[in-house]
């Protein structure tokens, strides 16, 4: 029998595999593991899943107790660091599910000056109305935030937690939750299972054309939570909006 292609048996000691031979495995499979992101391990963290079911649970509950009111929305554009006069809006949900807003006071005067000053006038502001539209839509896909969405981010490995002892809070970071690029923290208080801030980080068509966004929660004497303000910033169009949300009172004159 040819014996010359046969591979030479481990070098045995005692019947075993050498010492050398068990650390040489060791620090491979050690290799192996340090190559393997970290996400894996993130997936299955208990903590986060926990975590993330008492999100979930708070939202629902929230926008279920939020159907029952109505609320002022005051609106405080400045543009290129000049601000324009506020605007106030009653709003309240619709059937559909989606927020409904009634202006309130006098519509805004018409532009002043000449028929070409008009016109350069009516268009920008046409442009603005359009531009506000769009970021409208985008923002509707983080406030609230998704149950879907921060459950699909999860499974993908792309939620983290970052503990704050000190305040109370948990922060769960989101990567990619609504495009890819993008980045939502919430911070979460664990004792009164409420969301107090969220943070995104987002873009609208262009990655170039940044989008931040800032919220603050504060909660009404039945606990429901709430969107208490809101401060946009669209970097590339020079765009601060910041949206205020008061006098709260539930529809039918319930208390």
């Amino acid at each position: 029998m040819n014996h010359e292609n046969v591979p030479p048996s481990p070098k045995r000691k005692n019947g075993t595999i050498s010492r050398i031979d068990k650390t040489g495995t060791l620090l491979i499979a050690a290799a192996v593991l340090s190559l393997l992101p970290a996400t894996v391990y993130g997936q299955g963290s208990p903590e986060l899943q926990q975590k993330l079911a008492a999100v979930k649970q708070s939202v629902a509950e929230n926008q279920q107790k939020l159907h029952q009111y109505q609320w002022t929305e005051t609106t405080q554009l400045t543009l290129n660091s000049d601000a324009k006069p506020p605007s106030q809006s009653m709003c309240q949900y619709g059937p559909n599910g989606t927020v409904q807003k009634t202006p309130m006071g006098p519509p805004p005067a018409p532009p002043s000056g000449g028929r070409m000053k008009q016109r350069i006038i009516e268009k920008k502001t046409a442009e603005m109305k359009d531009y506000m539209g769009q970021v409208k839509t985008l923002l509707a896909l983080y406030v609230p935030p998704n149950p879907q969405k921060m459950q699909q981010a999860f499974q993908a490995g792309k939620a983290s937690l970052n503990p704050s002892p000190s305040t109370g809070t948990t922060s769960i970071v989101f990567k990619d939750y609504a495009q890819p690029g993008d980045q939502m923290t919430l911070a979460f208080n664990t004792a009164t299972k409420k969301i107090s801030t969220l943070n995104v980080n987002t873009y609208m068509d262009n990655p170039k054309d940044t989008v931040t966004l800032a919220v603050q929660f504060a909660s009404l004497p039945d606990s429901t939570n709430y969107v208490q303000q809101s401060v946009l910033d669209a970097t590339a169009k020079k765009l601060v909006v910041t949206t205020t949300s008061s006098n709260y009172q539930k529809m039918g004159g319930g208390q």
